[in-house]
């Protein structure tokens, strides 16, 4: 059990130390539609499946997601620091390229207010830096938290082998004690067997001075009787 401790401790040390990441957010082409669009895009260490569950979840903060199970995500009625821009949609892309995900965000001008479309496009790279931020920031907390569970239940066993080991001690002084009592009783035990065994033997040898002395008796008693048959 303590080295399955010590090996869990291991491994979160070294996936701690290997982890430190710096978030940068470049523009970013994506085909959309069948034509280029712009947009902002950022690498993150982590499988699809990782990346991805956080990414959907960051959508819904600040925009209404559509089409969520298709590529891209459309994002409609986004929410820019308290502005909401009714007509506006912004298309979300993830990809996955060996242990990396990159996310993208971007949005077709043509679809926007042209005043709109340099704030909307500050946003976006904004979001996109935001969300490497919150994803690393996730990520590291989660490994604090397999930390705090790892220190939790080697805690927990410590405490156990503390409370175990009072039962122990206790449990030792009882055996020490009734060890004292027992070879105390054995002794006493054997003092009194000594005893009784002198005592049965006075008792016989009472006995057989009992029995020599009735034999005695009786010879004296038939002499007397034979002296009273013989008074004529």
């Amino acid at each position: 059990m303590i080295n399955k401790f010590y090996a869990a401790s291991a491994l979160l040390f070294f996936g701690t130390l290997s982890f430190a990441q710096t978030v940068t957010v470049k523009t970013q082409n994506e085909k959309i539609k069948n034509e280029s669009m712009g947009g902002y895009a950022t690498e993150l260490e982590g499988k699809l499946a990782e990346v991805g569950l956080q990414w959907g979840k960051f959508l819904k903060e600040w925009g209404r997601v559509k089409l969520f199970s298709s590529e891209p995500v459309v994002v409609t009625e986004p929410n820019f620091n308290g502005t909401v821009y009714p007509n506006g949609i912004v298309y979300a892309y993830t990809f996955e390229s060996g242990t990396q995900t990159r996310v993208w965000l971007g949005i077709n001008p043509t679809e926007w207010n042209e005043k709109d479309v340099a704030a909307a496009n500050k946003q976006l790279e904004k979001l996109v830096y935001q969300f490497g931020i919150k994803y690393y920031q996730n990520k590291v907390q989660g490994q604090i938290n397999e930390t705090q569970e790892a220190a939790d239940a080697v805690e927990k066993q410590k405490q156990k082998l503390v409370n175990q080991n009072k039962d122990l001690t206790l449990q030792l002084t009882n055996n020490e004690q009734e060890k004292i009592r027992l070879e105390k009783s054995t002794m006493l035990n054997k003092l009194e067997h000594e005893v009784l065994n002198v005592k049965l033997e006075k008792n016989k040898k009472a006995q057989d001075s009992l029995t020599n002395a009735a034999v005695q008796i009786k010879k004296v008693k038939e002499t007397h009787l034979e002296r009273l048959r013989k008074i004529n």
